[in-house]
Order: C-alpha cells, then structure tokens, then sequence
C-alpha cells in the first residue's frame, strides 16, 4: 500500500482522494481552508453544474486550451461516468438546457456532501486549515511535503489540486504555481477566463441588472470577427457578464489585454432587418398619434427603451407618423446592431477559472505525472487547461482527478 498525500480539497483533489483510495492507498489530503470544496459551493450560482452531458466530440469542442492533452482522461473518466458516480453516491441529477447537469436539488453542498461520504467510506484522512508550505523531491522522486507549522510529511506520491487564481477569496492564490515552478516545472502566463468584462459607454450602466435572452453577440477588432454565439447576457455596474460573455471571454481575453475592442449586439436575432422593419412599421402604425418615446414598448424591455430612444438620435418627443424612413431603418440597425466597447477584462475574484497554469509538455497525459518529478501528479485548474462554460471546467477537474488518483503505482511495483 502507497502513501499519497493530496494538496487541495476542493473538486480535483476530492475526487483524486477517492479514485486513489479505491486503488488500495493510504490517503491523506490537507486542505488550507475551514472546510472542502469552497470553490465548488459557489459554482453555477451555488447549484452547482457538475458536467455536461454532451457527447465526446463536444466536449472536446468546448475545450478552449490544450483539448488533444485530454484524450486520456475525457476517455478514461467520461461524462457519463461522472454522472453514474454521483448517482451512485446518492447525488441524483438532472439535464438542463444546454446539455448541463445538475444535482436535482439545486443544491451544490449536496454534491460536496456526497464526495465527502464517499471519502469518509473510503478512508481518507482530511486535515483542514492545514497549509501545504513546500513539496520535496529528492533524486527526482517525491519525497515529502512540508506544513505550514514545519511538520514534515514523508509519503509515496503526491497529487497537486491546489487551483488556479480564481475566486481568490475561496483560497485559489497560485500555491500549485509556485510548488510547479519550484521543482523545475514551467507555468504559461496565466489570466483570468470566463470573467465579465468592461465597458466604456456611460449608457451601459444605467442597464445593471438587465438580461437579455436569446441575442446574438459578436465581438471584433475593427472588421476582424473573434466570435459569434447566442444565448443570454447582463449588463452590469461596470460592463457585461452572463453566460454568452463569459465563455467570450476565453475567445477574445489575450486581444482584449492588449486593445480594446467592438461588442455587438443583435436583440433580435430571429428576425432579418427587412423582417424587423416590418414589425417596427406594424408597432409605428398602431400607435401612429403616439410620441416615439411612447410607441416602442412592445419592442424591448423597459430598461432598455430610454436607453434605444437616446441611442436612436429620433426625438424622443416626435410623434411616430413624421418619422423619416431613414430614422426608422436607422432605429431597425441600432436593434439589430446594439455596439459598445470592451476595454478590459475584471479580475480574479470574478473569473470563474483561470486560464494558463503548469506546462502540459511536462506533465504525462495518462497518469497526470510530472515527467520531471516521479511520484508528483497534477489534477485539475492548475494545469493549464480550460474550457467554456456549461460544465466542462469540472469535467477536467473529474476526468484529470481521477487519471492522477489512480495512475499513481503502489510502493512494492
């Protein structure tokens, strides 16, 4: 029977704790914070959204960073079986829209609950609030790791699952870099992915709070499209957020550190310009007596019609049946092509991952070993791998746990 000492009790490292367990090791994970799973408690708005139930190709679609490096753990641990595992542990789930999962509860410390039982079942020794100092190679083996309050810990192996930079008040403070980076390993430049982002005009925070489903966005540098989807978004206090910005984020964030760039919004995207003009003539002629300001109601959401009127340049106070058709098919584009300017990306305390992390040409895609260091694996956000949203970033987290829990040897192999 090995030893394996994990660092980090958040998603990775509770799941690499009982892959290894169920493989005959002695487990013993040390977690820096109060309690697990911090992080995963506050995932999907706290329901937590455990993976995606999509097939294989489109997990590896939604895989924005070193997709190929995966093959053997989306293989070796699917989406399928994590949804078999959690069913298994008592965590019952359901598919939403989009093909993501969640627990039928909503209730995301159902499903750290369940890990934790599992590990109870299995043995795993649990020390919170105990920071992991320093990890130790000798001749190119692991040999131990050394506490915050200088014990040392000698075992077989080690799995890193300390997170990236994101959410820093959940603990996510780089540890895992800089253990990496100590023992030889390289860390690509790391930056904050599936993170709001920042707006220039003053209109847009007059709309905090909106969102806007089922629109069209496209983001460019000048004429130069870095991406097109339709979905939901929110406008915020400072920018834009919600789903559709956040995994464009992950598209356009290294561009956007450098310049600033175009957002365009389509808010009615099942309708051609033609088709839309159409409906704006229809909405114009019933209330053909009305001032503009008052005959544009059924087009958008409240929020937004003083915002369409003053962006529109037509005179709030004009009665609709002197609108020029050159206002109208200019109000029809403005709806069909809302524009504002991103200038920058919000930072780690909002992004819900990390883009960047340890080297993936030093790390062994099947057991997650550092190929530098034997008996040293990696699992999950410190390695630099990341996904869009929809529940992919914890498929990694799964999938890469649970290859290091059980590609580590035993201790008389």
């Amino acid at each position: 029977m090995s030893k394996v000492v994990i660092v980090g009790g958040g998603a990775a490292g509770m799941f690499a704790s009982i892959a290894a367990a169920e493989c005959g090791h002695q487990v013993v994970l040390y977690e820096k914070n109060e309690k697990l799973g911090k992080k995963l408690y506050i995932t999907g708005k706290g329901r937590c959204n455990i993976t995606n139930a999509c097939d294989m190709e489109g997990l590896f679609e939604a895989v924005r960073t070193n997709a190929k490096f995966l093959y053997s753990s989306f293989y070796g641990y699917t989406n399928q079986q994590v949804i078999d595992f959690f069913e298994r542990i008592n965590v019952p789930v359901k598919i939403e829209r989009g093909d993501r999962v969640f627990p039928v509860s909503d209730r995301s410390s159902d499903v750290i609950r369940g890990l934790e039982r599992e590990m109870e079942r299995l043995g795993v020794e649990v020390h919170l609030r105990t920071a992991v100092k320093k990890i130790v190679e000798k001749d190119g083996h692991f040999e131990k790791v050394i506490l915050g309050d200088q014990t040392q810990v000698c075992a077989d192996a080690c799995i890193v699952a300390t997170g990236g930079l994101s959410y820093q008040s959940t603990g996510s403070t780089g540890d895992g870099f800089r253990f990496a980076e100590s023992l030889g390993h390289t860390v690509t430049e790391c930056m904050p992915a599936l993170v709001p982002m920042e707006c220039k005009e003053d209109w847009v925070p007059e709309l905090q709070g909106l969102s806007l489903r089922n629109v069209n966005v496209t983001i460019c540098d000048g004429k130069k499209k870095l991406y097109d989807d339709f979905g939901e978004m929110l406008f915020t206090h400072y920018g834009v957020s919600g789903p559709l910005i956040l995994s464009a984020s992950s598209y356009v964030g290294k561009k956007l550190k450098a310049k600033e760039l175009t957002l365009k919004i389509d808010l009615k995207p099942a309708l051609s310009e033609e088709q839309l003009d159409h409906r704006v003539l229809r909405e114009f002629e019933e209330n053909q007596n009305r001032q503009f300001k008052n005959a544009v109601h059924k087009l958008f959401p409240s929020k937004l019609i003083p915002v369409m009127i003053e962006l529109s340049g037509i005179d709030p106070e004009k009665k609709v049946n002197v609108i020029t058709k050159e206002e109208r098919l200019g109000f029809v584009r403005l709806i069909k092509n809302l524009e504002c300017t991103l200038t920058g990306l919000r930072d780690y305390n909002e992004a819900i991952i990390t883009k960047g992390g340890i080297k993936i040409k030093e790390v062994d895609p099947g057991t997650m070993e550092s190929r530098l260091v034997k008996g040293l694996h990696f699992a999950g956000e410190v390695l630099d791998l990341d996904a869009v949203t929809g529940g992919f970033n914890l498929q990694i987290a799964w999938s890469t746990a649970y290859v290091a829990g059980t590609g580590i040897e035993s201790a008389d192999e």
